[in-house]
């Protein structure tokens, strides 16, 4: 593993003693050979952020949506724009903090990577498709895209990026217990760079975290109200929404539907982004935290919601499985998408001639050659990095009875 020796005064004159600076990087897993490893005019984790913002898989999530299909309509949320709003989150609150933007950005960007085309309903017909064959999880999958599966480079597969960038990414949903089934694709990662996968990660891969859940909570209500999946007078009770509105009614009176959608939306936001910035400053100086690895040893996570909050949040997140990701209109996107990856996967399965070409051959042998599990796993790699608009397309050419005219 390659260490960074690069010095960077603004990092030394501006974070806080307990943010990951890029100087002091653990490293990255591959000596690029070039002279190159993070000097010049870039931070560690500035490189990791444009890695992954260059990378063929953050493209592409320009085309998987979150809830809605991408035929849906133009304006409800992709898994890009959605990446896109948490890194922004997250990047602002992180300065608030004087915690390191780049590093909170970076696994911001990268953390929705790995997503199946069709948001949780393709996750989820993917991971029943795979269960004889190793599993299927969206988290593991990104992994394997930012060590394996991107060729952009010409000494190393995936995109290198540095310990802290991967450690955030990894720990994503917090620490992974020592007894824990590990996932073949971070048990690999672990045994070449020892993740520490049992400590909390960074105070900017938290940030990261909470940041998504910011970005979809708020954003998920722009969506629904948008799709006419329920009304303002089905939210006005609820805990954050109903003061919003208020406040939004005491100054401006009735205004028209698009921008009281949107100020409840940014309110929503800030509300939520002050919250976090109030506890988890409290927190850091309860911890008295002098070094990135206090962070990571502590007994608790230290980027946190305060109690009250986390109340509020687990009422509308209740509220929006109800009443949004379980609405019959998107159950119907849901069963269609499910049957689309699932077909899909059962043929490619049992006619591999029927895969591109370059998905036909695997370090030289025919796929049809190779082990079920094997098999299994590059088709899964294929028809998770599809796009909505691409799987639906490879639906129709494989399966409807008429001529493939493209």
């Amino acid at each position: 593993m390659t260490r960074t020796t690069a010095a960077s005064s603004e990092e030394d004159r501006s974070l806080a003693p307990y943010a990951c600076q890029g100087p002091a990087s653990r490293g990255r897993q591959f000596d690029e050979g070039d002279g190159n490893n993070d000097i010049g005019s870039r931070t560690a984790f500035q490189r990791d952020r444009d890695r992954v913002l260059h990378s063929g898989a953050f493209r592409r999530l320009k085309h998987k949506t979150q809830v809605f299909v991408y035929h849906e309509g133009d304006y409800f949320r992709t898994r890009l724009t959605h990446s896109i709003e948490v890194a922004q989150i997250a990047r602002s609150m992180a300065r608030a903090l004087r915690l390191n933007d780049d590093l909170a950005e970076a696994v911001a960007l990268a953390h929705d990577l790995g997503h199946t085309p069709f948001g949780h309903a393709g996750e989820e017909a993917l991971a029943i498709c795979m269960t004889d064959y190793g599993g299927f999880e969206h988290n593991e999958q990104t992994i394997r895209i930012l060590t394996v599966l991107e060729h952009r480079y010409a000494c190393f597969d995936g995109l290198n990026l540095s310990w802290e960038t991967l450690e955030g990414v990894v720990k994503h949903n917090g620490p992974i217990r020592a007894n824990a089934q590990l996932r073949p694709a971070i048990s690999q990662l672990d045994a070449a760079l020892s993740l520490e996968l049992s400590t909390f990660a960074s105070a900017e891969a938290q940030l990261a975290s909470l940041a998504d859940d910011i970005a979809y909570l708020s954003h998920d209500f722009d969506d629904a109200l948008r799709a006419g999946l329920f009304d303002f007078a089905d939210i006005a009770h609820l805990p954050q929404v109903k003061s919003a509105l208020a406040r939004i009614k005491h100054r401006y009176g009735i205004i028209e539907r698009g921008r009281l959608t949107h100020e409840l939306v940014r309110r929503l936001i800030s509300v939520f982004v002050e919250d976090l910035l109030r506890q988890s400053a409290a927190n850091l100086r309860e911890l008295s935290a002098k070094h990135p690895d206090d962070i990571r040893s502590a007994t608790a996570a230290v980027i946190a919601f305060s109690p009250g909050m986390v109340a509020d949040l687990e009422t509308l997140r209740d509220f929006l499985f109800t009443n949004m990701w379980r609405h019959f209109k998107v159950n119907r996107m849901t069963s269609k998408a499910k049957r689309v990856v699932t077909d899909l996967f059962n043929l490619f399965m049992s006619e591999t001639n029927t895969l591109p070409d370059e998905w036909q051959l695997h370090n030289s042998q025919p796929l049809a050659t190779l082990q079920d599990t094997t098999r299994a796993r590059i088709i899964a790699d294929y028809i998770a990095s599809m796009t909505d608009r691409y799987a639906v397309l490879e639906h129709e050419r494989l399966f409807d009875p008429k001529p493939i005219l493209r």
